[in-house]
């Protein structure tokens, strides 16, 4: 609450800034420090990462994540079960996404042909689909989505902050596929 106005994260302090919402903490780390641009100078490549962007946040975010995942991780279920009608509504959704998204990184990355701030919104979301029993059978079907996130995740700086094991749930499926207890 000190940070955003609504209570929510992310929330970043730096010195004598103060920051709330992605986006925004990811243009002033962008500009505030050193090493390669995650967005260029040039306005159509910018332009082309921006897209990327407000698609994954807009699109693929709410199904993927919030939708599809939430059902298995949050259910909201008596019994704590995958919420299976919340993540059948998912599906068809997803299943016309995959492919856009397999296509969209068949250069290597979302824009470009360097990783950008594109890739990094849209590379945590794509870790976390290995997660689910459907959503991971559409990455292993999805070759360059499956070569993408091999290849971000062996970066030094996805590695440095790779998040902690996520807790199994009743009935979940964890990301090599063995049933969680």
């Amino acid at each position: 609450m000190a940070i955003h106005p609504f209570g929510k994260i992310p929330v970043m302090r730096h010195g004598d800034v103060t920051l709330a919402e992605s986006r925004a903490i990811c243009g002033y780390v962008d500009r505030a420090f050193d090493g390669p641009a995650l967005t260029p100078a040039d306005t159509a490549k910018a332009a082309e990462i921006e897209q990327w962007v407000s698609i994954v946040n807009t699109t693929i975010d709410p199904v993927w994540m919030r939708q599809y995942l939430a059902a298995y991780i949050f259910p909201g279920t008596p019994d704590g079960a995958p919420n299976r009608p919340v993540i059948e509504a998912a599906l068809p959704k997803m299943e016309k996404q995959f492919p856009v998204m397999d296509r969209a990184v068949a250069s290597g990355y979302l824009a470009g042909d360097r990783f950008t701030l594109a890739d990094m919104y849209f590379t945590p979301i794509l870790y976390y689909m290995r997660r689910g029993p459907e959503s991971a059978a559409m990455l292993d079907a999805s070759a360059n989505l499956k070569a993408y996130l091999e290849r971000n995740l062996a970066r030094p700086s996805v590695q440095a902050t790779m998040p902690p094991p996520m807790p199994a749930q009743s009935g979940d499926t964890r990301p090599d596929g063995a049933k969680a207890a």
